[in-house]
């Protein structure tokens, strides 16, 4: 009598044919096509994937009985279809949910209150596709996009008109042209840089991450790049319609912010330098709390740059035709911030002068004799979102000698993307060790290497602004890095391990955000989306279609999206990018089909208002 077959010999079965289905979509997987040169309707990626090998669609008759210990959850044939998101009304075209204008002047106009993010509420979200406006194309390659932007994908002509005269930006029959000035330096920032890098070691990979308050249209970001500086740039959405839009489409790393009221989205100590030229931040108001929030976000023998009034107000007043007792108040003020926070002036000439933070306390022998209560009292903590920000000065890592810097010596840039980060190295990040760390490079260095088989397309220049959801320790940007792109390290906001601050320690820029809330950018910015386990991470927080079209929203038509995680996740995420005009592939983990966590590919169609009109039918 033959024996019964087990319960294990079913699953065996079951897995066998898995295996065999999925095997062959990585055979047919192919992903091709040459990026287009700026003009026509967008390049072939969502076609030849659609078009080449077999449909692999083997997602929806899975049964994940064996990938579960308790529940046993399957997927009903008759009930397989995608939920279609249909298109967004026009007006939606350049739609920012958090910095909707409407909104916005529903707040206080004081301390730029109104310019925060304001989200809308559950029953405020859109669930449609923002559509691209008519006409938009595939932005031009780096280093091209840093001078030439497509009219079509801002059309917005109100900055050629108001900063004629600053050299920030021309329209030129169908492109916007930005020949590299700005309102403080209209002969270019090349040369407004070199000026700074006579005093500031820009030159040599000391100076590697920056940021820019308030930034126009990011050009000195855009010619920083040229000397292997990561500038995270910002600037409010305000009257001054789309600076960071246009910065986003020249290639440059930018995102929606202001100096209000609450803290900047950033760890401490992160930035080797901080920029501010004529951005309008009152310096000098509210007792320096915008200045201590420089401080906090500032290393420790970090620059801080000005230029533009008040400084050397008494050679400049005629020309910026201001009261003189005005701006030597605003001077005065400045100043006495700057020593407050032991910053040294390092230089003043023209309109820019130059402090730097001073390495440790002890190194600021004014600070031990202050009796004031200006220190922040509350533990130093990198949980900065939706913070107030605090009118105290945030305190130094102790060190053990006066030479010693606080927080670690950072090596230069490029050794110090794979330098041990001084928060691992002195246990800072509970959980992370220097092997670990170790071993996070090499794991993403083979996740990487793989990827590119994938998508042969990752190292042509074809994606130049790339986000990584759930950034961990930066090892995926680290092995991505290139002069052709840059990767948005967000670290998520109920991310287990708080590690952005080790990130910018790498020499690698990033931000905050929780991804149950849109973010800080506009429509089309992004070129290439890498999510790992992002939905493990946010089961039971928010819902996945929301967080799927937050990633439509960002994604630029015929962008692509890399998702990695358990199979059973990716199965719902496959089954809802299909109604979302995405074409998907499954492939498997590059250590073969036994390992349940899985890769999802996908590219989102080119289709515009007004129109049908996609790669992919």
């Amino acid at each position: 009598m033959a024996p019964k077959p087990s319960s294990g010999d079913g699953r065996t079965r079951s897995w066998v044919q898995i295996f065999i289905v999925v095997g062959l979509c990585l055979f047919f997987y192919i992903l091709g096509a040459w990026q287009r040169s700026g003009f026509g309707k967008g390049d072939s990626i969502a076609m030849e994937i659609t078009k080449t090998g077999s449909d692999c669609n083997i997602v929806s008759n899975l049964n994940f009985e064996t990938h579960h210990g308790g529940e046993v959850e399957t997927i009903n044939e008759s009930e397989s279809k995608s939920k279609i998101f249909e298109p967004c009304k026009s007006r939606y075209t350049d739609y920012t949910p958090c910095q909707d204008q409407r909104r916005a002047m529903t707040f206080p106009r004081n301390n730029m209150i109104y310019r925060e993010r304001h989200c809308p509420a559950e029953e405020e979200k859109l669930h449609c596709l923002i559509p691209a406006p008519k006409g938009y194309v595939t932005p031009f390659p780096w280093p091209k996009s840093r001078d030439y932007v497509p009219f079509a994908n801002a059309p917005y002509k109100s900055l050629t008109v108001e900063k004629a005269i600053q050299n920030w930006i021309q329209y030129e029959g169908n492109v916007f042209r930005f020949p590299g000035g700005g309102t403080q330096f209209p002969q270019g920032a090349d040369k407004y840089i070199d000026q700074l890098a006579a005093v500031i070691p820009i030159k040599n990979g000391t100076v590697r991450t920056a940021l820019d308050t308030g930034c126009g249209v990011a050009s000195w970001g855009a010619y920083l790049l040229s000397r292997n500086v990561l500038a995270m740039s910002f600037a409010p959405r305000d009257s001054h319609e789309a600076q960071v839009q246009f910065a986003l489409e020249r290639g440059v790393p930018a995102v929606i912010g202001v100096l209000g009221t609450i803290k900047l989205p950033y760890p401490s100590r992160a930035f080797d330098m901080a920029h501010c030229s004529r951005c309008l931040i009152p310096w000098g108001g509210n007792d320096g709390t915008y200045l201590m929030e420089v401080d906090r976000v500032l290393r420790p023998g970090g620059y801080w740059v000005l230029s533009g009034p008040p400084i050397n107000w008494k050679t400049n007043y005629k020309s910026w035709q201001r009261p003189r007792d005005e701006l030597e108040e605003e001077q005065r003020k400045i100043e006495d911030i700057a020593k407050l926070l032991c910053w040294e002036k390092k230089f003043e000439k023209g309109e820019i002068a130059i402090w730097q933070k001073r390495v440790n306390t002890d190194s600021c022998p004014d600070r031990q004799d202050d009796s004031r209560d200006i220190f922040c009292k509350s533990p130093v903590s990198d949980d900065v979102w939706y913070e107030k920000m605090e009118t105290c000065i945030t305190p130094y890592p102790t060190v053990e000698s006066s030479d010693e810097v606080a927080g670690g010596e950072l090596k230069t840039f490029p050794s110090r993307l794979y330098a041990v980060p001084p928060r691992i190295s002195s246990g800072s990040i509970p959980g992370i060790s220097v092997e670990a760390y170790h071993e996070d490079n090499n794991k993403w260095k083979r996740h990487v290497k793989a990827y590119k088989k994938i998508n042969k397309l990752i190292d042509t220049g074809r994606y130049r602004n790339i986000m990584d959801m759930n950034a961990g320790l930066g090892s995926f940007a680290a092995a991505l890095e290139s002069s052709k792109l840059w990767v948005m390290n967000v670290v998520p906001t109920i991310a287990e391990k708080n590690t952005l601050g080790a990130i910018y320690e790498r020499g690698l820029i990033g931000i905050y955000h929780d991804w149950c809330e849109a973010f800080s950018t506009y429509p089309r910015t992004y070129d290439l989306i890498h999510a790992h386990a992002i939905f493990r991470l946010y089961k039971d927080k928010c819902k996945m279609e929301d967080i799927l079209l937050e990633m439509d929203r960002i994604l630029r038509p015929e962008g692509a999206v890399i998702f990695r995680d358990e199979v059973d996740v990716l199965v719902k995420v496959k089954k809802m990018i299909g109604g979302m005009r995405w074409d998907a592939k499954m492939v498997d983990h590059e250590d073969g089909p036994l390992v349940a966590e899985k890769i999802l590919v996908a590219v989102k169609q080119y289709w515009v208002v007004g129109g049908n009109n996609s790669t992919s039918h």
